[in-house]
């Protein structure tokens, strides 16, 4: 049975997952929670099968080993006007009833407690000519700040917390006032933001050449300079005209600079996230959900899951500690199928939303809780034994989600847009066993897209503050902030392997392979990312945090490692007085350690 070891664990949980309908409390317990949840997710069984089903969904949840996203905990199997699902990306064209009728489905899908993508490439730049009215385009970043008022507005009136993901082409001509936008600790801050960036710009950066920055040519304009490029959406190069020319390196230490001094804007490789999509054949993808972990099209919709690797550990802080690799594979089969699930009992806030999660069935299954693992089985984190180990743990649950979505498919039918030629023809398909190959041949797949790497933070506190992801513990004891619909609660909290080591060893001290952010380089972020990436079909959320005095002229380096890496996307954190703060180191007592004060 679940208990929680931390208040701030059961704050979360009172919070922000237990039910409450009106003033009436309906769970009493996190295993009512759980009882819930396993019996909305069942309602998808055949009836005969329903209550098996419903036994094994609870059996997964009740001691944490298999932690559904937020979205799926608060509001499955209670009678709340919300969707199960994390992750949307939605379109926006340029008209402006077009942009207005956009803001209008996205504050619905912010009602109901769905974070949205956008790709702001498709309007035109600031000063751009509006032919009909004779009047001039304001530019994307104009339009973001009223993204940014509706959002504020939904979140005043008591809704889930939503987030937005505001991406701009690295080709767009207001791309430097896009990358400056959030130098201003005002500005857009219900927003992540990043930069599109394509391999020909990264090419361009390589080689030093001149950058043009461009917008799709309209019909009727002739006897313009124009040049051909992809553009948002679209699969096949469009004749766009050119408005202005600079560096490319020029761009991208703007891009590394905005990164450096305020941790935004982000980069996304467009071009990695196309030829690795398994529905290349029908989808040009340019927009992400909010954290950059679910590459999604317009109206696409996922819904994610983590297992908790904490919860597999044997023997910890012993020689012979190791992870059961058996029950891992037991518990990922009940999950695929769990997620699955939740795609046919959720609510959509529009129906083009729901129509494109039923044709491709899109899940995102990942794992939580790695580095914490390596501290009680002896390993650094960035190490060669914990590459080994993070690539056959990820490897495993990524083979056997495949094979549990290829039996699904054999009882309930493949996903509507399958084609089973082209999708064999996909790259990252192609890389997967023959066995799973063949067996997709004959049998056909239920799911378009299987995996991914979410941050996982406020179900990890809710685990008894397990590290986030994949990414390092934050430090051994910090204080943590919350938001409620009263205000601001902060809390200490200490990290799980350090409860787990202390609780064994009645030692005050830290364990002997303790690694945490501030004494990593980001060289061991990315070779923790790479070393999970080739398994992960949709990608994977993780932020390299650096200290604030790293040097500036490395970071490039990084975002350049990140792309040679052939990871999808890569985000920095460096304390800085614009960003704020959610995490603050508390010093024990003795120790004289120099440590970052902010994440």
């Amino acid at each position: 049975m679940a208990a929680f070891e931390e208040p701030i664990s059961e704050i979360v949980w009172d919070i922000k997952y237990r039910y409450r309908r009106d003033d009436k409390i309906i769970d009493h317990t996190i295993e009512d929670t759980w009882l819930r949840v396993a019996q909305a997710a069942a309602k998808a069984e055949q009836p005969k099968l329903r209550k098996h089903w419903q036994q094994q969904f609870y059996n997964i949840l009740e001691d944490f080993q298999f932690l559904p996203g937020g979205r799926i905990i608060a509001g499955a199997g209670t009678k709340h006007e919300v969707t199960l699902f994390n992750c949307f990306v939605m379109p926006i064209s340029d008209s402006l009833k077009s942009i207005f009728n956009s803001l209008k489905e996205g504050a619905l899908t912010l009602q109901q407690g769905g974070g949205i993508g956008y790709d702001f490439s498709t309007l035109r730049p600031n000063g751009y000519p509006v032919k009909h009215t004779g009047t001039y385009a304001s530019g994307p970043v104009s339009f973001m700040r009223i993204w940014n008022a509706m959002c504020a507005t939904m979140l005043s009136t008591g809704s889930r917390r939503g987030a937005m993901m505001g991406i701009l082409r690295c080709d767009h001509p207001d791309i430097e006032a896009f990358i400056a936008a959030k130098s201003d600790a005002k500005e857009l801050r219900h927003f992540n933001v990043s930069v599109l960036v394509t391999n020909e710009f990264m090419q361009a950066v390589k080689d030093d050449l001149d950058w043009e920055l461009v917008f799709p040519l309209d019909e009727k304009e002739n006897n313009q300079e124009f040049i051909f490029r992809h553009w948002s959406g679209s699969p096949i190069k469009v004749k766009c005209k050119i408005v202005k020319r600079l560096k490319a390196r020029e761009l991208w230490h703007k891009i590394i600079k905005s990164a450096y001094d305020y941790a935004e804007p982000g980069v996304i490789f467009e071009d990695t996230i196309n030829q690795q999509n398994n529905l290349w054949y029908r989808e040009w993808i340019s927009a992400t959900n909010p954290c950059g972990e679910i590459p999604l099209p317009v109206y696409g919709a996922c819904n994610l899951g983590a297992i908790n690797l904490t919860q597999f550990v044997l023997n910890p802080y012993s020689d012979n500690a190791s992870l059961n690799f058996d029950k891992i594979e037991k518990t990922t089969i009940i999950a695929t199928r769990f997620l699955d699930n939740v795609i046919d009992v959720s609510r959509y806030p529009l129906k083009a939303q729901k129509a494109e999660a039923f044709a491709t069935r899109r899940i995102g299954l990942g794992i939580t809780g790695l580095a914490n693992v390596f501290i009680m089985l002896g390993m650094k984190y960035g190490s060669a034994e914990s590459l080994n180990l993070a690539s056959q743990v990820m490897k495993l649950i990524s083979e056997t989600t495949w094979i549990t979505s290829i039996e699904l498919a054999k009882e309930r039918g493949a996903f509507s847009f399958f084609e089973v030629e082209k999708y064999l023809q996909g790259r990252f398909v192609k890389n997967l066993s023959k066995e799973i190959q063949q067996d997709i041949a004959s049998s056909g797949i239920r799911n378009s897209h299987h995996n991914t790497i979410a941050p996982t933070g406020t179900i990890s506190l809710l685990a008894n503050n397990i590290s986030n992801g994949i990414e390092p513990v934050f430090s051994s004891q910090y204080e943590r902030t919350i938001r409620t619909s009263t205000g601001i609660l902060k809390f200490a909290v200490k990290d799980y392997a350090l409860r787990i080591w202390e609780n064994s060893r009645k030692e005050n001290k830290l364990p002997p392979a303790w690694t945490d952010a501030q004494s990593l380089i980001p060289e061991n972020h990315l070779q923790i990312q790479a070393a999970v990436q080739p398994y992960i079909d949709n990608a994977i959320s993780k932020t390299i945090n650096i200290p604030i005095d790293f040097p500036f002229e490395k970071l490039s380096e990084v975002y350049s490692q990140a792309y040679e890496l052939g990871l999808k996307g890569c985000t920095i954190f460096r304390p800085n007085p614009t960003t704020g703060s959610v995490l603050t180191s508390i010093v024990p007592d003795g120790d004289d350690t120099d440590r970052c004060c902010q994440y």
